[in-house]
């Protein structure tokens, strides 16, 4: 079976000099591959058949029997990686955070410090006043409170 650990140093070396990173790399007992990468710009399918060709050479089949499935993490994947929140800066994205707060915010900005800075639109009741105003809040969230965040998708 292929180690994990071998498989990331050939991703790194083979993505380094491109704005691809990898998102996820899985390795079944059954030795099943399934690597997932991500660009800041855009993936096409001659790219990732040219990275399955320089995978299968460095790793030969006649070696060690495995199967490979290479593909970029989709539109309305979740965010795994640090490379995912800076590709996503400036967009619209749904977030849920571990204390069960589910919204939809713009992405400001990632923070070197592990954290990320949104902001959304809530309705906030002023003192004194009849009804409450909608406003715009800008909260920084550590990433470990978030719970799962991806892209929002509009229809």
């Amino acid at each position: 079976m292929l180690a994990k650990s071998d498989i990331q140093a050939f991703l790194d070396n083979a993505l380094a000099d491109t704005d691809c990173f990898t998102v996820d790399i899985k390795v079944t007992p059954a030795n099943d591959i399934t690597i997932e990468i991500d660009s800041s710009t855009s993936i096409d399918i001659d790219y990732i058949t040219e990275l399955s060709r320089k995978f299968e050479e460095t790793f030969p089949r006649d070696v060690e029997d495995y199967s490979l499935e290479i593909g970029s993490a989709g539109l309305t994947a979740p965010f795994k990686v640090k490379g995912q929140w800076l590709k996503n800066v400036g967009n619209e994205i749904d977030m849920l955070t571990t204390d069960g707060r589910k919204m939809t915010a713009t992405l400001d900005a990632v923070n070197d410090d592990d954290t990320v800075t949104v902001s959304y639109s809530q309705k906030v009741k002023h003192e004194g006043a009849k009804r409450p105003v909608i406003e715009t809040v800008t909260e920084t969230i550590p990433l470990s409170n978030i719970k799962k965040a991806e892209y929002h998708l509009v229809f």
